[in-house]
């Protein structure tokens, strides 16, 4: 297990059951740049995945 897996186990484990929209997922993320701002690049990229999760390209990378 990487080190950032027990964050992300605690997020399931507390919040699993919610359901929320990709809306609030963004304004969560935006909030989490402004409180730290070092994080903008890996925060960047991460939204940049998740907006083309579907898109064929990635299958290729």
């Amino acid at each position: 297990m990487y080190f950032t897996d027990r964050g992300i186990e605690e997020l399931a484990e507390r919040r699993g059951d919610e359901s929320v929209t990709m809306e609030w997922v963004a304004e969560r993320l935006r909030d989490f740049v402004d409180l730290n701002p070092e994080f903008e690049t890996p925060i960047e990229r991460f939204a940049t995945w998740l907006a083309r999760l579907d898109d064929d390209d990635l299958d290729d990378e």
